[in-house]
């Protein structure tokens, strides 16, 4: 920039420093000073350039162009910040409303309770799958086999009564499951279960669902029951 005339020599940088971006009231007020600090002097070495060496356009216009790209980016980070709080907000929402709902997840792990324990079983051919259901502590509890149709997850419900006819007791049974299509080659089976979210804990992100004893994501959700 050129010297100032008629006044007390002002050295002035070429290029003012920005300040940081990050969206925060702080950041925003030292921006608005830094800006209001930079017109001030542009102003004053405006009316008092000597016209023999005129203040250089160019470099002034470039620094005015940052501060404005720079008040841009303020602006779009905290219409993300009030975008990411509404996404909060309706996951929060959407939570709530699914405790006390039956929901089905991935899983092979369901609750025994009033005697009723239901898993889905699904395959991509009509197969016989092969079921384990052992015991929390690792005791196998119960085998059968059952047909199994193609292209939909069939609930399995066990009564909770052991293969020899014990009544096992309330708790955490774990299905293993194998499958074979008519010619006997191996078929891929997935388990999911079913449960009542009990609760839901809003102050994770995403809010995480019980059921069962486990904590599953929205996301996890596969289907409600009625």
């Amino acid at each position: 920039m050129a010297t100032v005339a008629n006044v007390a020599p002002t050295v002035v940088s070429g290029t003012t420093p920005l300040p940081a971006t990050g969206g925060t009231p702080a950041t925003g007020a030292t921006l608005a000073g830094n800006f209001q600090t930079f017109l001030t002097l542009l102003t004053t070495q405006l009316q008092n350039q000597n016209p023999l060496d005129p203040l250089d356009t160019n470099q002034f216009t470039q620094q005015l162009v940052q501060f404005a790209q720079v008040e841009q980016q303020l602006k779009s980070n905290d219409q993300l910040a009030s975008l990411v709080s509404l996404q909060k907000t309706a996951q929060s929402t959407e939570a709530i409303g699914f405790v006390g709902r039956t929901a089905i997840v991935e899983g092979a792990t369901a609750t025994l309770s009033n005697n009723s324990a239901t898993w889905n079983l699904g395959v991509k051919k009509d197969s016989t799958v092969d079921v384990t259901i052992a015991s929390a502590s690792g005791q196998n509890v119960f085998t059968g086999s059952y047909a199994v149709t193609a292209g939909s997850n069939q609930a399995f419900v066990w009564d909770g009564k052991g293969t020899g006819g014990t009544q096992w007791p309330a708790g955490q049974y774990t299905m293993t499951a194998t499958a074979k299509d008519a010619s006997g080659n191996t078929v891929g089976v997935s388990t999911q279960v079913q449960g009542v979210i009990s609760s839901v804990d809003l102050t994770q992100t995403p809010p995480l669902l019980s059921i069962g004893g486990k904590t599953y994501t929205v996301n996890d959700i596969k289907g409600i029951v009625g």
